[in-house]
């Protein structure tokens, strides 16, 4: 490392891992932010030393999901949660949602040790402790072990793409917003060094770091790749290599197989001999380092901007739900007693709606003359008395109708309709 260089890095040291201007935001987290996270305080031997948040919905899919999301820098579980919207996402599509969060006195800006090998080997350290969350959350809420998925930002991005390579069996699906790849990194020059995008590698050097890490010999997980082009804190050169890592364990050709645009942002695809897609990546012009946030497909907007929050036009939570196969669910009807006032249906829905209504034979699909109602109302003369339309003179009393005997009208009405005799 050149004299320039070491005087850089001096310079960053003090700011640990090299996130400029994350921690004075780590000492000034949202204050006073409601959320629906719920701390759990023991799971196990905890052997990073981090703390557990949880949400699970009254109304869960019924092969129940789990979501793990790790925050970035300077952010707390709440934060980061009420920024990107997971917990929203969680209760609009029945899954359950684990959120780790850092301890200063893990991390000074309460970054995950992505690059500590003592906090990102299996069985150890922080992925030690996330590893034991789940377990707690599969066991207590049945969540179904081939539907546990993660994604983080930044840090947590990081700290993700270390679940996916030590543990590839827990997880079906991962997704890395502005991270680092696995394994570029054993101390904080490294980490800086590799934020900085300096040191390049082949596809398959990056691969071996993700194949050494475990003994996996099954299926991998699935990625999605997220990273702004104007990021200045994590190269977007990084967001590379990390899809040239899993390409190369996925053992998939370097060529996109699909390019297109989503929410006006390129996005290339790789996908399996089923048609399956195991690989995509976004690219968001001109965005800094964060989590894009915007409106969803389905026109609701989940979080909302702040620190590393950044409003982009394009809501990266959803997709990464969608990418995850969770945003396919349809919430069932709440019942009378979950209901508010506000979602109350109008009274004409009532009977749709009421467990009755299906006890109401279905009517024959025969179709039936009905009677001329008219003619039910205001009969016409015996047929032979009445003239051809042709000769029938158009005089004004033909043209007016007779005054109406409202109950007689009404009894015949009933008795050409045969509901009265």
């Amino acid at each position: 490392m050149s004299l320039a260089e070491n005087v850089d890095y001096l310079s960053r040291l003090r700011k640990l891992n090299g996130f400029d201007n994350i921690g004075a935001y780590a000492r000034n987290p949202r204050a006073g932010v409601r959320t629906p996270l719920v701390e759990v305080s023991r799971f196990g031997s905890n052997p990073g030393e981090l703390r557990m948040f949880v949400f699970v919905p009254a109304h869960l899919q019924q092969s129940r999901a789990l979501v793990v999301v790790l925050h970035g820098c300077g952010q707390t579980a709440a934060g980061y949660d009420h920024g990107a919207g997971w917990s929203t996402l969680a209760k609009h599509y029945g899954f359950a949602l684990l959120m780790a969060e850092q301890r200063p006195s893990n991390n000074a800006n309460t970054c995950f040790n992505w690059f500590n090998p003592e906090d990102i080997a299996r069985d150890c350290g922080e992925a030690g402790s996330i590893r034991q969350m789940i377990a707690r959350m599969v066991d207590e809420h049945g969540i179904d072990r081939r539907r546990v998925f993660i994604t983080g930002l930044s840090a947590g991005g990081a700290m993700t793409l270390a679940m996916l390579a030590t543990y590839p069996d827990v997880f079906a699906a991962g997704a890395v917003i502005a991270g680092m790849p696995y394994g570029v990194a054993s101390n904080v020059r490294e980490a800086l060094t590799g934020m900085r995008g300096l040191r390049a590698r082949t596809a398959h050097e990056l691969g071996d770091l993700v194949r050494r890490a475990s003994n996996h010999g099954g299926k991998w997980p699935r990625l999605s790749v997220w990273h702004g082009s104007a990021d200045r804190t994590v190269n977007p050169a990084n967001a590379d290599a990390i899809v040239k890592q899993w390409l190369d364990v996925h053992q998939l050709p370097p060529k996109p197989m699909s390019e297109g645009r989503v929410d006006g942002y390129p996005r290339q695809v790789w996908w399996d001999d089923d048609g399956e897609t195991i690989v995509e990546s976004y690219t968001i012009t001109d965005m800094a380092h964060g989590t894009p946030l915007g409106v969803a497909d389905n026109d609701r907007r989940y979080g909302s901007e702040g620190a590393f929050l950044i409003e982009a036009g394009i809501s990266s939570s959803y997709h990464i739900a969608k990418f995850f196969g969770l945003t396919d669910w349809i919430r069932q009807p709440k019942s009378p007693a979950e209901r508010s006032p506000a979602e109350e249906p109008a009274k004409k829905m009532d009977i749709a709606e009421s467990p009755s209504a299906r006890l109401i034979p279905i009517v024959s699909p025969i179709s039936l003359p009905m009677p001329d109602l008219a003619n039910a109302l205001w009969p016409s003369p015996s047929p032979r008395a009445e003239p051809p339309p042709e000769t029938k003179p158009k005089t004004e009393r033909t043209l007016r109708r007779r005054a109406i005997k409202v109950g007689a009208a009404i009894t015949r009405a009933l008795t050409a309709a045969g509901l009265r005799k």
